[in-house]
């Protein structure tokens, strides 16, 4: 069967099919990623990781087009970068809710 493992980069991404055994799982998806040289540099193994956007064992059994993906850290907390957002645009307004000259 067919499957797509992806890591996505902040400017585009790593993306690349696999043909595996019909009772293949998600671990047999990372290790054809971590064999395979476009995914050199990412770990792999201490990534978390899901299927279509959702989080996923190893263990769990793959089907026919799945896209098993590696997610990465995210380089800010989106909360905290709301609040900052927030200050922000706090700081550039007067009394009247305008912002300043």
């Amino acid at each position: 069967m067919r499957i797509e493992v992806v890591y996505a980069l902040a400017h585009g991404a790593i993306q690349r099919s696999y043909d595996l055994p019909a009772a293949a799982t998600v671990g047999d998806a990372l290790q054809a990623a971590r064999a395979d040289p476009a995914f050199a540099g990412v770990d792999v193994d201490g990534s978390p990781f899901g299927v279509f956007g959702a989080r996923a064992r190893r263990e769990l059994p793959l089907r026919p087009g799945d896209r098993v993906e590696i997610y990465r850290a995210l380089a800010l907390d989106p909360k905290a970068a709301r609040r900052t957002r927030v200050k922000r645009a706090r700081a550039g307004k007067g009394a009247s809710g305008v912002g300043k000259p």
